[in-house]
């Protein structure tokens, strides 16, 4: 196991005394080309030079964008490697209705220099055998980045048929945990509701959460709101994708989200 590696890529996008702002921007592969998806090359290189800690892409994205990330204000590198239905199916009342499926290796993520890979792990599903393969699936993972030293980061989800609120906490913390125990480094997960919420769910997680922005709020403010509340639970910050790309005026959404957080640092309640 190389803790040594983990350690500096981890380093790249969790820094000592700041809370993270990651842009998510892997979304193209499983829904398309969706608002703000289009020209990649320049969104990527004008969330690089806002300063975030990091950026989520498939790999093909990568290598093709790979020079838009250049440059003084490099951001942490998070390769997607996996693929699902999930955001397609609305239930899983037929067995075998939900897939997912490994699209690249840790091996393959390090060699286009990324700092970390992510997986998802659903559960809810009311689909044993899918949930099944998601253990196996994401195990396997997690031992591989052991042997290579690739930090891995575990998107846990409460969806499908059983689940009637995903934000519920008793879900939010039994699949946080769940993550740790497989092997994961660090965590995207839903936001439980409220600050004390979550605090309850990041304080039995022994390992970071960071917390998605899920589909894209009625408001830019209602948004810099969620990271006001996911910065007062001691979440390590926030993993946001379409309330990005998609915002009013993206340049000053991202510069405002950067002041929300570091706001939280200087304040007792923040941690």
């Amino acid at each position: 196991m190389s803790d040594c590696g983990k350690k500096l890529r981890l380093n790249r996008i969790i820094r000592p005394g700041r809370k993270s702002l990651v842009v998510a921007f892997d979304h193209a592969l499983g829904l398309g080309p969706i608002p703000g998806t289009e020209n990649p090359a320049n969104q990527i290189r004008r969330f690089a030079n806002a300063g975030v800690d990091a950026v989520l892409l498939n790999l093909g994205l990568l290598q093709r964008c790979v020079d838009s990330l250049l440059g003084s204000s490099m951001p942490g590198i998070i390769a997607r490697i996996d693929w699902t239905t999930l955001w397609n199916a609305h239930s899983s009342d037929t067995p075998g209705d939900l897939q997912s499926r490994l699209v690249a290796r840790p091996e393959d993520a390090m060699r286009c220099g990324a700092d970390a890979v992510v997986t998802y792990l659903a559960v809810g599903t009311g689909d044993p055998a899918f949930e099944a393969k998601e253990i196996a699936r994401n195990a396997e993972v997690a031992r591989e980045c052991e042997r290579i030293g690739m930090p891995l980061i575990i998107e846990s989800l409460a969806r499908g048929k059983n689940v009637k609120n995903p934000a519920d906490p008793k879900w939010v913390k039994l699949h946080t945990r769940m993550a740790a125990e497989l092997g994961a480094d660090l965590i995207k997960t839903d936001y439980a509701g409220d600050p004390q919420s979550m605090r309850d769910v990041v304080e039995n997680c022994p390992i970071p959460i960071l917390v998605l922005g899920g589909s894209r709020n009625s408001s830019d403010a209602e948004s810099l709101a969620l990271i006001r509340g996911v910065a007062a639970s001691g979440a390590a910050g926030v993993f946001f994708g379409r309330n990005v790309f998609q915002a009013d005026d993206m340049d000053v959404f991202l510069r405002n989200a950067r002041a929300t957080l570091n706001e939280s640092e200087k304040s007792p309640a923040g941690r």
